[in-house]
């Protein structure tokens, strides 16, 4: 039955294989890994681009760290940090290979910032061989390797951070509280990820690999085939078989916050998504626009990616539209080509991030103070040895990146359908007309006719936690894509 949003609101407001490494020589939970006074000797894995980011974390904590190992295997990428390591007087041993890097009993801990394919092995290594670890998002590429970290950082007993920065962000918890405390009930929740991305371009044979990667190394746990893409490095994101859709890129940041801040230490049972791949031919293979609906406990969450620009040749990304409980339109502008917000909607006025708006619209609250960041947090956590100073565990970033996963699984079973087809299913979900109307004038202004794209509709789902599986219609089509399939000597066991 459908349920447009003004009812809504009404009715609601009444109403390891390769390495066989063991660990013991450094800290357990509950323990420092060293003395009060003693420096943390990290290693980071990945140092192209947001492996940078990491670094310099750990460069403003020379009391507290030691940088001692950097790991990446395209060496003009890691000839570039131990070169630019070198220039600030820290001595780092380099490595091609990580399993050489977790042989070094120097290093207490590690970032890993390799592509997603690679996060679950690399976290499974590293507590094997004794490293404490802080992960990148999304923290696994399918459900089943998020539950394999999980126990392996249990068995190894090892602090294993997932790498979700808004946690770590005290203003936003501010405003989380002030949310909680003062603007009622949570009605529903719109999440925007407007991206600008540009066509990742198409090959007519394999791509080409840079003669200073190790291709073998590069492709780890997935099949060692041909280059499916132009580029070797970062577009990964877009083609399934290494990346999670811009859901499970910078979406895991935001569906982690929406978590967090609705308090929940479960997922949704319900999930539905459509979406498709529009504006340009290329060889990306997942959507570059994707809407998602989730059920949470009888609370509407909608997500939303966008690639394309707020119209034709215009890289602005969209504003923001939505309603408010008592039924007022409001608009957030934007500028810039990264709008990603998530607005929590509420009886009393909305939270966006660290800001609190009325129901008119009108901002009531902003807290903006100082900063530390993950990495901050991280090190602190392991000073203390203490598995609650974490920000995010590894249990909840396992239980937050299933959010996008089960949205992806629910995309990646569907079939393409006709845009009568797609609205006469959007309608039985709440809210989701108002957003498959934007959806549709968004392509519209882009030079696209949404009746004549290949749009894809995917499966209904219900997801059970306690099994880590979907139930139910559609349950056996949808348990396919619960695990990856992977190559020697890259395999992560069914026991880790």
């Amino acid at each position: 039955m459908k349920t447009n949003r003004r009812n809504f609101i009404k009715t609601t407001l009444v109403g390891g294989a390769g390495l066989l490494l063991h660990s013991p020589a450094f800290g357990t939970m509950q323990r420092p890994i060293k003395g009060a006074n003693d420096r943390i000797n990290v290693g980071i894995i990945g140092v192209k681009d947001w492996g940078r980011t990491h670094i310099a974390a750990y460069k403003k904590q020379p009391q507290d760290v030691r940088i001692v190992a950097l790991c990446d295997c395209d060496s003009f990428y890691l000839n570039r940090e131990m070169a630019n390591l070198e220039r600030d007087n820290i001595k780092a041993y380099g490595y091609k290979d990580l399993r050489k890097l977790y042989e070094n009993k120097e290093v207490d801990a590690v970032s890993i910032v390799t592509p997603n394919y690679w996060h679950a092995l690399a976290t499974v290594w590293a507590c094997q061989a004794g490293k404490h670890v802080t992960v990148e998002k999304p923290i696994s590429h399918c459900i089943w390797e998020g539950r394999k970290m999980v126990e392996a950082a249990r068995k190894y007993n090892r602090l294993v951070q997932a790498d979700l920065d808004t946690r770590s962000d005290t203003n936003v918890a501010a405003a989380i509280d002030y949310m909680r405390n003062n603007l009622g009930k949570t009605l529903y929740v719109r999440i925007i990820n407007y991206k600008r991305r540009f066509s990742m371009g198409k090959v007519l044979g394999p791509g080409p690999i840079p003669k200073t990667v190790d291709y073998d190394l590069h492709s780890g746990p997935i099949p060692m085939m041909p280059l499916p893409r132009k580029n070797l490095h970062y577009d990964w994101h877009w083609q399934w078989r290494t990346g999670n859709a811009e859901i499970g890129n910078n979406g895991a940041h935001q569906l982690d916050f929406c978590r967090w801040a609705l308090g929940k230490s479960n997922v949704p049972q319900k999930v539905f998504s459509f979406g498709g791949r529009f504006g340009y031919i290329d060889d990306g293979t997942v959507p570059n626009t994707q809407v998602a609906w989730y059920d949470y406990d009888g609370i509407p969450v909608i997500y939303e990616s966008r690639a394309l620009g707020e119209s034709t040749g215009i890289d602005n990304m969209d504003g923001f539209k939505g309603v408010t409980a008592t039924g007022k339109k409001i608009y957030h502008p934007y500028k810039g080509d990264a709008n990603c917000e998530i607005y929590i909607f509420c009886e009393k006025g909305y939270q966006t991030l660290a800001s609190i708006y009325d129901n008119d619209g009108v901002l009531v609250k902003k807290f903006d103070e100082p900063q530390g960041g993950p990495q901050f947090e991280f090190i602190k956590a392991l000073k203390s040895g203490k598995k609650d100073d974490l920000k995010v565990d590894i249990l909840e970033g396992h239980l937050s990146v299933m959010l996008s996963h089960i949205a992806n699984i629910s995309y990646q079973t569907g079939q393409r359908v006709s845009l009568d087809e797609l609205r006469k299913t959007v309608s039985d979900y709440t809210f989701l007309d108002d957003s498959l109307a934007e959806f549709e004038q968004h392509l519209r202004l882009n030079g696209l006719n949404p009746a004549t794209e290949e749009l894809c509709m995917g499966l209904p789902l219900t997801f059970d936690l306690p099994t880590e599986k979907f139930t139910g219609e559609h349950a056996d089509m949808a348990n396919l894509f619960l695990k990856d399939s992977y190559r020697d000597p890259f395999v992560i066991p069914e026991k880790v």
